[in-house]
């Protein structure tokens, strides 16, 4: 209940218009307090998404970097 008082869900998401809005509004007299008891799950399960999927593609490149530093290597030991 701390976050949807104060906003900082908003935040979270990277919405900083809205959280702003939130403030200067105290959360639409709680409207929107009611409306996000309902959508900010779903909002924030999006987000996380979006971050696995960040990290999935930064740790598949350092695998594909490794693997191909493993080859290098091996064809300078072959080499000689």
């Amino acid at each position: 209940m701390f976050f949807l008082l104060f906003g900082t869900h908003y935040a979270y998401l990277g919405k900083w218009g809205w959280q702003f809005l939130f403030w200067i509004t105290l959360g639409g007299l709680g409207i929107w307090d009611f409306i996000d008891i309902f959508t900010i799950p779903s909002k924030v399960n999006g987000h996380n998404a979006k971050i696995f999927m960040q990290i999935e593609e930064i740790e598949k490149r350092e695998r594909n970097d490794e693997q191909a530093r493993q080859m290098a290597m091996i064809s300078a030991v072959k080499g000689n």
